[in-house]
């Protein structure tokens, strides 16, 4: 096969790989198993108005899918290896950096709808702050997020070797 089908079979698992993590979570968050909305956090980012927010951040949230998806494709052409389970290993390398370092300290950094540990009383921020793993929104989001990027990242996977 060639490089031209691979790519299709990375966009094509990136678009079913964060169909299901965006469903996974979506459906956590119904059955109170966590309040993390990823898609809400996202749009916060360019608006303030909720509902917009989280329409304008779905939109965000398949096109970091897609910026996901194709990073784990330089790495499968860099390592000449590809398959399944070694996508849900970037999944699980993928969900620990979201939980631990990309939402706990980068996003509070340049989100600016996002309180932090030194957001003043009269600051009313519409965002409370992931925490480590994401705990602030409840217990089971790492329980939640973690095996769903180890879902994403095994659709990656899989889509990328059947196609190559």
């Amino acid at each position: 096969m060639s490089a031209g089908s691979i790519a299709a079979g990375i966009a094509a698992g990136g678009f079913v790989g964060t169909l299901v993590l965006t469903t996974v979570l979506r459906a956590a968050g119904e059955a109170g198993l966590t309040r993390m909305d990823v898609p809400f956090l996202l749009g916060t980012v360019v608006t303030v108005d909720r509902a917009r927010a989280k329409a304008i951040g779905y939109v965000l949230h398949f096109v970091n899918g897609q910026v996901f998806a194709f990073a784990y494709f330089a790495v499968f052409l860099a390592i000449d290896r590809t398959g399944w389970w070694l996508g849900a290993l970037f999944g699980l390398v993928h969900g620990l950096f979201a939980g631990t370092a990309l939402v706990n300290i980068l996003l509070p950094l340049v989100h600016p709808r996002m309180g932090s540990r030194s957001t003043s009383a009269p600051d009313v921020a519409l965002l409370e702050p992931p925490g480590f793993l994401m705990l602030n929104y409840g217990p089971g989001t790492p329980l939640v997020t973690v095996p769903a990027h180890v879902a994403y990242g095994a659709l990656v996977g899989g889509f990328a070797s059947l196609a190559g």
